[in-house]
């Protein structure tokens, strides 16, 4: 999904922050002395938790014909687990990979909610990777012929074969197995539409699901993906995000000439079609919500950085002063003339920031080829080398949508991302790397329940400024249901996407550290889990042992 970019020069960030302090409409998180660096107290944990691998098939659906030709075909799923808290009677908990290598979510092993589940339920913590991720790929390459074995319901039927018949190195002499041992499964976006949906379908493996900002609604164009940063964003960003966008608008559809003024006031005169320009603009500036998080180390405060320039009526750039008799021009040829007093500056702060934080030293050859949805020889390539974007690619092509375009926004409102980004262009590579000319198949994941998908022991968490919010059961289109400890729903009052899943070690919190709201969030997650630990014990007919208290 999508991602803020990453790394800027110390002066501008304190040049941004500055600005942004005003009209942010965020509770900033401090980098205060007295939160610890958790890069200091982290052992790399490859080195803690050795990967294994579990065998499975390739096909778990020979009855089905979207399948053919059928394999009979084995192929292994990595894993790793941590059962330094393990004690008799305790669960085992798997946080799933989702659409990543499973090595990017070993840290929760470490700390973060997978370890505090673990730790309060004397439980074993797993993290598995999901097919056609990491290295988990049951097919040579990434040809669509062969990616038809990536749908999410292949890749459940390899979490159900590994809970039913996984061994623990260590733990052999233990009966880990479901249905015999309670198995929890959590997972966050994708992942946690993934647990959602594997709770449903297989309760009798799955004893508990945690859906942590679970998307578990499929949708073709999803335009609301913007609407976070709309509603929630510093409303100075915001406004000038949409009219600045607009009137580039203006001049690529009704003023075309001034065009490669633009481009090359931007250092982006390598663009040859003005919809990877404006793609471009977007990806790398307002569509940063998405990054922030409460911890410091793992945030990424480029959506910050963007709206504090960009907010700036001041020049903050002073290499940008020589273009302001250019884009005034351009904003005179945009339609906003009369605005161009207070436009001109943010323009030109647009501009500083694009250049420092997103071209620095690249050539335009090489951002054009990196950031461009024309590249034919680009989608062209089905290697395992160098070819594992068409894992998610083809998932959202073929099943889950998610296409974020400013079709569909409403035109009482401008839109924050182009309208040259178009649902035709940002669908160019369902087209040109799969030769899918059709929407998604959306329904394959919306029968399991949409807005509705509710199961008991099935959890929906969500952050309140989350983009992603709009298409799970949290949405404010859906009526709020009760939160129980059978049914868990509740939202992390300013968070953004699944802030629940990652933490710090216990010597690094303070009284504000983590934020109380993502405390609270995740004291409530241990204790529905342990309750729901406690529950299968009290139900099942047979207990081996006697499970050990809590501690």
């Amino acid at each position: 999904m999508k991602f803020g970019v990453a790394g800027l020069v110390l002066s501008l960030a304190s040049s941004a922050v500055a600005h942004s302090l005003g009209v942010n409409h965020f509770e900033r998180r401090r980098l205060s002395q007295d939160v610890h660096d958790p890069a200091s107290d982290d052992v790399d944990p490859s080195i803690l938790y050795p990967a294994y691998n579990f065998t499975t098939s390739v096909d778990h659906f020979h009855n089905e014909s979207m399948y053919e030709p059928h394999s009979n075909g084995k192929f292994n799923v990595r894993y790793w687990f941590d059962a330094s808290n393990y004690k008799p009677g305790g669960p085992v908990i798997v946080l799933m990979g989702g659409e990543t290598s499973g090595d990017d979510r070993l840290v929760y092993l470490q700390k973060g909610i997978l370890a505090q589940m673990a730790k309060a339920t004397n439980g074993v913590g797993v993290v598995l990777e999901h097919r056609y991720y990491g290295s988990s790929f049951p097919t040579p390459d990434l040809s669509t012929e062969n990616l038809r074995f990536l749908t999410t319901d292949q890749s459940l039927a390899d979490s159900v074969d590994f809970a039913e018949n996984v061994k623990f190195k260590g733990l052999e002499n233990y009966n880990l197995n479901a249905p015999h041992t309670p198995w929890i499964a959590y997972g966050g976006s994708y992942a946690g539409a993934y647990v959602a949906i594997l709770r449903k379908l297989y309760p009798d493996t799955y004893w508990g699901a945690i859906s942590s900002s679970g998307v578990t609604v499929a949708q073709w164009n999803f335009w609301q993906y913007y609407e976070a940063a709309r509603i929630y964003g510093p409303k100075e960003c915001v406004k000038a995000t949409q009219l600045l966008t607009n009137a580039m608008d203006n001049i690529f559809m009704k003023n075309k000439k001034y065009g490669p003024t633009l481009k090359k006031a931007f250092g982006l005169e390598a663009f040859t079609y003005d919809d990877d320009f404006m793609n471009f603009l977007s990806n790398y500036g307002i569509a940063g919500l998405q990054g922030l998080n409460w911890d410091p180390a793992v945030s990424s405060e480029a959506f910050y950085w963007y709206c504090g320039n960009v907010s700036s009526t001041t020049i903050e750039f002073s290499e940008t002063k020589s273009l302001q008799p250019t884009v005034e021009k351009l904003l005179d040829a945009g339609g906003y003339g009369k605005q161009k007093k207070d436009l001109t500056p943010r323009m030109l702060n647009w501009i500083g920031y694009n250049n420092i934080t997103n071209i620095g030293d690249t050539s335009g050859e090489e951002l054009v080829q990196e950031n461009t949805q024309h590249n034919v020889t680009f989608y062209e390539q089905h290697s395992l080398d160098d070819a594992t974007w068409r894992s998610w690619s083809y998932q959202y092509c073929t099943q889950w949508g998610y296409i974020q375009s400013s079709t569909g926004v409403p035109k009482t409102q401008l839109p924050l991302i182009s309208k040259l980004s178009t649902l035709k262009y940002q669908t160019e590579v369902c087209r040109s790397a799969f030769g899918l000319d059709q929407p998604a198949n959306t329904q394959a994941i919306n029968k399991y329940g949409n807005f509705k998908l509710f199961y008991d022991r099935l959890a929906h968490i969500g952050g309140e400024r989350d983009p992603w919010r709009y298409v799970t059961p949290l949405a404010d289109s859906q009526p709020k249901r009760p939160n129980t400890i059978d049914e868990p729903f509740f939202e992390i009052k300013n968070g953004v996407h699944h802030w629940d899943e990652n933490g710090v070690f216990a010597n690094q919190t303070t009284a504000t550290f983590p934020p109380q709201p993502v405390k609270d969030a995740q004291a409530q997650i241990r204790n529905f889990v342990k309750a729901w630990v406690q529950e299968w014990h009290q139900t099942h007919y047979k207990v081996h042992y006697r499970p050990r208290p809590f501690m």
